[in-house]
C-alpha cells in the first residue's frame, strides 16, 4: 500500500509538435499545405480572377452614374450606392468571400476611385487565406439616353394635345390654374400654347396617361390616342415611337345657353330645350331658367349625339333690373337657396328714355338680383342662330331674354391695379419661347415694341380680353375664386387709391372683394441670402 501512495498521474504533454516549411524551412505547426503563410502568400493568390482596374460610366449632363445593366442613378462620391456600383464591376468576386470595402480618398478632378478590399477563401482542406488589396476605377464620361435625347432635341415621347372648339380662352386659363394648384404639371417637359389649346410633352407614357386622367377628372372630355413609328430594330424586334393622346374638351362653358336637341331633352326628364350651364366639372350641369329643373351631361352622353351651345357669354348683352319678384311664396328655389325663381322687368343698357324696350322674364337668379343691378343675357327673340335644333323646335315657346349672371359695371371702369396675380407654367408659345414677336393667351399686354398689324393685332386684342374677361370671373365669383391659388402682387405695382375710387367702393358694396387672407405669399420673387448657415429674407 505505502507503494502504490507514491504514484502519481502525468498528463500527455503540453509542448506543440512544429514542422519545418517545405519551401523555406521555417518551423511552423502542421497544416495541410506543409507551408508557412508568407509562402503560402507567395505561391497562391487568392485575388486571381478578380481585375485590379476597371471602369464606370459617369453622365456629364445630369451627374449620374451607370447602375448595371441600364439604370442610371445619382450618387455621391464616396458613398455606398456608388461603392455598389464599383462592386458590380468586379466579376470574380462571387468566388470569394468578401470580408470589407471602403474607398482610398483621391483628388475629386482625379477621374478615379480607389477601393481597397478585403476578402477571405479555402486553399485546402481546414485552411482559410485571407488578402487585402486593391482595385482602381477610371471613371468615363458618357451620356445618358435622357441627356441623348436632350441634345438630339428629341426629349419627348409622349405628347397630350388639349383642345376646344370655342371662339375665346378662357377654359384654358381656367385649366391652367387648376393644372398649377394641384401639381399636375411636374412631369411635364415643357408646355407649348398653340392656336385652339395647349400641348404638354412628357418623357415617358405613363406620365402622359397621368395627365389625361387628370383631365379626364375635372373637365368632360374625351381621348384619343395615335402612334407614329421613329425607329425600328428588325433583329431585337423593338420599335422606337411617339404617342399621341388628343383630349378634347366639350365646347360648352359657364354661362353659355345650350338649346339641347328633343332627343337629349326627353332622356334628362323632359327638361326644356333652352337650358343655361350654371356650372363645369366633370359634367356639364345645366339649369332650366323658367322652372329651376336641373339636369347634367356627362361626356359620354354628350359625344355621342355633339351639339354645339346657342350664345356663348362673349355675345350677352347686359340689362338693367327694373323690377324683380319671386314668382311664388314661399319661393321656388335649387341648390340650397342658390337660385330662386322670380320674374323680372329688364330693359337693355344704353339706350334712350323713348327707344328702351322692357321685357317680361322668368330668371333663377332672383336670389341676387335687386332692381337697379346690371345683369348679362341674351335676347333670343331677336337673334338668328345657326342651329339645327333652334330651327326644330316651336320659336313661340321660347323666352324673349335669358339673364345668366349678375355685373359689376361700375368696378370695371376703375383703372386701379389688382392687389393679386396668377402664375402660369407655359413658356413656349406657337413654337417660340415667350416674350418673342408671339401671340399667347393675354397674360401680357404687347410693349410699344412688339405692336402688332393686322391680324395679329385682333389676335392680340382679343387675347387679352379673353384674359381681362377671366380675371373679372375670379373676382365676381366666389366659388370660382376658391379653386385657384391667388397669390399677392408686387407691391410696387398697387398704386394708393384716390378720394374718388373711395366714394365708388362705397357706392357699389355689393361687390365681392379679394380678402388679403385669400391670397399667398410669392415665393419666388423672395431674394432668399445664406450667411453662413442663417437664412435670411429681403423683399
Amino acid at each position: 500500500m505505502s507503494g502504490a501512495a507514491g504514484v502519481a498521474y502525468v498528463g500527455p504533454s503540453s509542448q506543440s509538435h512544429y514542422v519545418l516549411c517545405a519551401d523555406c524551412g521555417t518551423p511552423i505547426e502542421p497544416n495541410g499545405a506543409n507551408l508557412c503563410v508568407n509562402c503560402l502568400r507567395n505561391s497562391i493568390d487568392i485575388t486571381e480572377g478578380i481585375p485590379k482596374q476597371a471602369s464606370v460610366n459617369w453622365c456629364k449632363g445630369c451627374s449620374r452614374y451607370l447602375a448595371p445593366p441600364t439604370q442610371w442613378v445619382i450618387c455621391e462620391l464616396e458613398s455606398r450606392e456608388l461603392l455598389a456600383i464599383c462592386l458590380r464591376k468586379l466579376k470574380g468576386l462571387s468566388k470569394v468571400r468578401l470580408i470589407d470595402a471602403g474607398f482610398i480618398w483621391t483628388e475629386p478632378h482625379s477621374k478615379r476611385l480607389r477601393v481597397k478590399l478585403t476578402i477571405q477563401k479555402e486553399v485546402f482542406s481546414s485552411t482559410v487565406l485571407q488578402q487585402i488589396f486593391e482595385v482602381e476605377f477610371i471613371i468615363q464620361g458618357s451620356q445618358c439616353p435622357d441627356c441623348t435625347r436632350l441634345a438630339a432635341k428629341n426629349t419627348w415621347r409622349a405628347l397630350v394635345q388639349v383642345r376646344q372648339k370655342v371662339d375665346h380662352k378662357r377654359t384654358f386659363l381656367y385649366l391652367e390654374q387648376l393644372i398649377l394648384k394641384h401639381n399636375a404639371d411636374k412631369d411635364t417637359i415643357s408646355v407649348q400654347e398653340v392656336k385652339n389649346g395647349l400641348n404638354f410633352f412628357y418623357a415617358t407614357k405613363q406620365h402622359a396617361l397621368k395627365m389625361v386622367d387628370f383631365l379626364n377628372a375635372i373637365a368632360p372630355v374625351q381621348a384619343k390616342t395615335s402612334e407614329q413609328l421613329i425607329s425600328m430594330d428588325i433583329q431585337n424586334s423593338t420599335t422606337n415611337s411617339k404617342l399621341t393622346y388628343s383630349v378634347e374638351i366639350i365646347p360648352i362653358c359657364k354661362d353659355d345657353v345650350v338649346c339641347l336637341p328633343s332627343k337629349v331633352a326627353r332622356a334628362m326628364s323632359n327638361i326644356a330645350q333652352i337650358v343655361v350651364c350654371h356650372r363645369v366639372g366633370n359634367q356639364v350641369y345645366l339649369i332650366d331658367p323658367l322652372t329651376l329643373t336641373l339636369g347634367d351631361i356627362s361626356a359620354n352622353v354628350y359625344f355621342r349625339n355633339p351639339f354645339p351651345p346657342l350664345a356663348d357669354i362673349t355675345q350677352a348683352t347686359e340689362f338693367i333690373v327694373l323690377d324683380i319678384e319671386p314668382t311664388s311664396h314661399p319661393p321656388k328655389t335649387a341648390k340650397g337657396g342658390r337660385f330662386l325663381l322670380a320674374d323680372a322687368q329688364v330693359s337693355p343698357v344704353g339706350g334712350s328714355m323713348d327707344s328702351d324696350v322692357i321685357y317680361h322674364t322668368r330668371t333663377h337668379l332672383g336670389a341676387v338680383l335687386k332692381p337697379g343691378d346690371t345683369v348679362s343675357g341674351y335676347m333670343l327673340a331677336s337673334s338668328n342662330f345657326n342651329n339645327d335644333a333652334w330651327e326644330s323646335m316651336d320659336q313661340s315657346r321660347t323666352p324673349e331674354v335669358v339673364l345668366v349672371r349678375k355685373t359689376y359695371p361700375n368696378r370695371r371702369k376703375k383703372s386701379k391695379a389688382r392687389s393679386w396675380k396668377l402664375k402660369t407654367m407655359v413658356k413656349d408659345v406657337g413654337g417660340m419661347g415667350v416674350g418673342d414677336d408671339t401671340v399667347g393667351l393675354g397674360r401680357d399686354r404687347a410693349s410699344e415694341k412688339q405692336k402688332y398689324r393686322g391680324a395679329g393685332a385682333s389676335e392680340q386684342a382679343k387675347a387679352e380680353q379673353d384674359y381681362e374677361r377671366f380675371l373679372r370671373d375670379l373676382e365676381e365669383d366666389e366659388e370660382l375664386r376658391g379653386t385657384v391659388n391667388l397669390f399677392k402682387g408686387d407691391k410696387r405695382d398697387v398704386g394708393m387709391e384716390t378720394d374718388e375710387s373711395d366714394m365708388e367702393d362705397d357706392e357699389d358694396d355689393e361687390f365681392p372683394e379679394i380678402q388679403v387672407d385669400e391670397l399667398l405669399d410669392d415665393l419666388e420673387n423672395l431674394n432668399i441670402v445664406d450667411h453662413d448657415g442663417d437664412t435670411e429674407i429681403q423683399e
